[in-house]
């Protein structure tokens, strides 16, 4: 298999807000805009969709909303978006920002339709977490 691409597709019932909200927050673009489907891409390699949770490409018994998501975006300043989307945009945390022992310093957001995005920088881990 020769995979020439991968990306979330996120299931809801308003794509236009939710596309919306990764745009403003995390730079992305539109590829692709119509009523029922809208796809958003920063940079090479870097994409993700929104699809109406009730269009007819979903097969029957699985058009509901996304539930139990988390989007990772991985960025080189954590506390500087912390700063720009918490601080200054008035965003409110669900988990405020804090360095893991496990390798992370990180903090969580609730997007559009109760997606978790967790905005992380990697840091080095700690204590039993370092040996692994």
């Amino acid at each position: 298999m020769t995979l020439t691409s991968f990306y979330p597709v996120i299931c809801t019932d308003d794509v236009h807000r939710s596309a919306a909200f990764y745009q403003r927050w995390f730079g992305f673009e539109p590829t692709f805009v119509s009523d029922w489907y809208v796809s958003l891409r920063r940079g090479p390699g870097v994409e993700l969709a929104f699809l109406d949770h009730a269009h007819d490409t979903i097969p029957a018994g699985h058009r509901s909303p996304v539930a139990g998501t988390i989007l990772t975006f991985e960025v080189d300043d954590v506390d500087g978006e912390y700063e720009r989307i918490v601080r200054e945009g008035g965003q409110r945390p669900a988990l405020d920002i804090r360095d893991e022992e496990f390798g992370q310093r990180h903090f969580i957001l609730v997007g559009p339709d109760d997606v978790l995005i967790d905005v992380i920088t990697p840091i080095p881990a700690s204590g039993e977490y370092a040996a692994q």
